[in-house]
């Protein structure tokens, strides 16, 4: 339908033509009516109709051959095929570990973004380098070896998009110096959801046994794997604290087979026992690559993380970074950079620390009360806890269907606790006794 009333009508018949290339309606090959007959069936001009062709004609959709007439161009519009979706494990949203978002803190943030446009020089906006902006990754050293006990410098951090970019760059410069695909060893039960993203890196994963000290060193030797992805700080999702005599076997097996090893600290500043445990690149910087991200601490949404590497390592995922994407946003950069030296990122974090430990004691002493039978485990730090019990997938649709944060992990099955407040958490719970039919008992 033309509205005359609106002008420019060649533009209409050229919108409408697009579209249906674009949906379908008129497929590749498909000839058009001539330009005098079609002005005759929309009572326009022939000249209107001639110049609507002509525009489609330069933009590609359709081509025009004398004696052939007027066709749709072959390549033009939406392929047809199979739609392929992310796999249920892909999916995003809550999880069990992620944080309160409504926590975030939004003044802080706005004062720091405010500070750093009104100071960045113009020379700051440029591409910069890929690694990261020199501020930012001076500040993740100072604060990096002051809480997490790291062994690093500016020059060893390469700003990332996150511990999944992270992830998949360390796999993609290990497996081009090494000319094939790496053999990954990962730690099980793990995070799922990260196993499609290291295959399509392409990592070939082998699964190494978890106990009670953390991943079977003795286990991982037999894979014969090039590297290893551990959570020595807070397993996920048992919540294992890797043992002293673990660490120690673990970086003997790296010095002697050459092979690296990648620490994900994911959540490891919120531990409420005691002080963190210091990390594992700490202990040997020569042969552990170090992953963090302020997604637990802040929100996932930044999409800033970082990776501290060797030197040679982080200098190939410097290159990585400006071969494929040429680094990450400088703004929310610099904005990190002065959030953690004021002393707003410590401030937050405490905060975080005491509102969170809460909401686990809740969360546990109501599961103690109505479903004394569930092993609780992991509760020492991060931002969930691991339960065992007899059907962890029942459970685990019982707790989501009473907005907890839930899924099964192994023999078990992880419950979040960040995101929900002390008495949102007793009531879920209760509520979830009353669906099993329970009464409260004792308290364990």
């Amino acid at each position: 339908m033309i509205d005359r009333g609106a002008g420019g009508i060649a533009g209409q018949i050229a919108r409408e033509l697009r579209e249906s290339v674009r949906g379908g309606r008129l497929a590749p090959g498909a000839r058009l009516p001539a330009s005098r007959d079609l002005a005759r069936d929309l009572g326009v001009s022939r000249g209107v109709v001639v110049e609507a062709y002509e525009q489609l004609v330069a933009e590609g959709f359709l081509e025009s051959r004398i004696g052939a007439g007027t066709r749709v161009a072959p390549m033009a519009g939406r392929p047809q095929g199979e739609v392929v979706s992310p796999s249920p494990e892909a999916a995003l949203g809550p999880r069990p570990t992620s944080p309160d978002l409504g926590a975030f803190p939004r003044r802080a943030w706005s004062a720091a973004l405010r500070q750093v446009l009104l100071t960045l020089p113009n020379e700051g906006l440029d591409y910069g380098d890929p690694g990261g902006v020199p501020e930012l990754r001076a500040e993740l050293a100072a604060y990096l070896r002051r809480v997490r006990a790291a062994d690093v410098t500016p020059d060893d951090i390469v700003i990332v998009t996150g511990v999944a970019q992270g992830l998949s760059l360390f796999v993609h410069v290990l497996a081009h110096a090494k000319g094939r695909p790496i053999t990954l060893a990962t730690e099980s039960p793990c995070a799922t959801r990260q196993v499609p993203l290291l295959r399509r890196a392409g990592a070939e994963l082998v699964g190494v046994p978890v106990d009670d000290e953390g991943v079977d060193v003795d286990a991982l030797a037999r894979t014969g794997a090039d590297a290893v992805l551990v959570t020595p700080a807070h397993h996920y999702p048992t919540g294992v604290l890797l043992s002293p005599r673990r660490r120690a076997e673990l970086v003997a097996w790296a010095a002697a087979t050459g092979a690296t090893i990648m620490e994900d600290d994911y959540d490891a500043e919120f531990r409420f026992d005691r002080d963190p445990v210091g990390c594992l690149q700490g202990l040997a910087p020569g042969h552990v690559v170090f992953a963090g991200s302020v997604s637990k601490a802040l929100a996932p949404g930044l999409r800033l993380g970082w990776i501290a590497a060797p030197p040679a390592l982080a200098g190939a995922v410097r290159l990585a970074r400006a071969e494929f994407d040429l680094g990450s946003p400088v703004i929310d950069q610099y904005a990190l950079a002065r959030f953690i030296g004021s002393g707003g990122y410590d401030r937050h974090l405490r905060r975080m620390r005491r509102e969170y430990r809460a909401r686990r004691d809740a969360l546990v002493q109501a599961l103690a009360e109505h479903f004394p039978e569930l092993r609780v485990r992991g509760i020492s730090a991060g931002l969930h806890l691991y339960a065992e019990l007899d059907d962890p997938a029942a459970f685990a649709r019982a707790a989501r269907a009473q907005g907890l944060a839930a899924e099964t992990a192994g023999d078990g099955l992880s419950i979040g606790f960040a995101r929900l407040p002390e008495s949102r958490l007793t009531a879920a719970v209760r509520a979830m006794a009353t669906a099993y039919g329970r009464t409260p008992g004792p308290a364990r």
